[in-house]
């Protein structure tokens, strides 16, 4: 019998930012591969409404604001009692805007850089602790953004963040294969999400229609940046580390 090489089954995945988006579609993709879900979110009810789209019971709920490094911290190894081991990571958790340099400021830039850096770097120290990881080998990924490579006007702070990921994740793949340990991140281009959905450009069907036209295969859906997880947490990208996996329906190809 062929192995399948994209397969998750056994495997222990906690993905943050599952309430919703494409955190959420993360954890349905990687339920049905096979995978047990650690379903992070600070919402316990959309977390739950998450919970309920899963086709079997392979999961744990785990409500709490990744930004309080403490709470988080305790929750999850509470969780870990009983798991022990932890086979991938996927970061969806994260905030945008659209906000033009004059009237940015250090206060409004620290919430964006503590959800979408800070807190990944603090639960990817958390779960690389010896006592966690599988020793056959761990994944994890960071859903960083096209924005962490291009440009684009009144992006500046949102670039900023998703290109910390980026250039953060080439040190952290060095840093820590001696544990065999990957370190990936997925670029996704413009994704229908209730995130995109809110955004400036979503409110003005001139300017909405413009963005599309950047994507020469339209708009994605969650579901095409979850599929790119799976290749980056399964064996079949077992000699995979350091690399931006651009998902962006050919955006950045212009």
């Amino acid at each position: 019998m062929i192995k399948n090489p994209f397969s998750l089954s056994h495997k222990t995945i906690v993905v943050t930012g599952a309430s919703s988006g494409i955190g959420r579609q993360c954890a349905l993709t990687l339920n049905q591969m096979g995978a047990f879900v650690i379903l992070i979110g600070r919402s316990e009810e959309r977390l739950q409404e998450t919970a309920s789209m899963l086709s079997n019971d392979n999961y744990v709920v785990l409500a709490t604001d990744i930004t309080d490094y403490t709470s988080t911290a305790e929750k999850l190894e509470k969780v870990l009692e009983t798991k022990k081991q932890v086979d991938g990571i996927v970061h969806a958790a994260g905030i945008s805007t659209t906000l033009p340099l004059r009237n940015i400021t250090p206060e409004k830039l620290h919430p964006f850089f503590e959800t979408n850096v800070y807190a990944a770097i603090h639960i990817t120290k958390l779960l690389t602790k010896s006592k966690y990881v599988n020793p056959e080998g761990m994944s994890i990924v960071f859903i960083a953004s096209v924005m962490g490579v291009v440009g684009e006007l009144g992006k500046t702070t949102y670039s900023l963040t998703k290109g910390a990921l980026v250039a953060g994740t080439k040190s952290l793949a060095l840093e820590l294969a001696n544990k065999n340990i990957r370190v990936n991140c997925v670029l996704p281009g413009v994704v229908e999400t209730p995130m995109s959905a809110n955004a400036v450009y979503s409110q003005n069907e001139e300017a909405y229609t413009k963005i599309k036209s950047y994507h020469p295969l339209g708009l994605g859906k969650p579901e095409d940046v979850a599929n790119a997880c799976v290749y980056l947490l399964s064996p079949a990208s077992r000699w995979v580390t350091g690399t931006n996996l651009v998902v962006d329906g050919g955006y950045t190809a212009r």
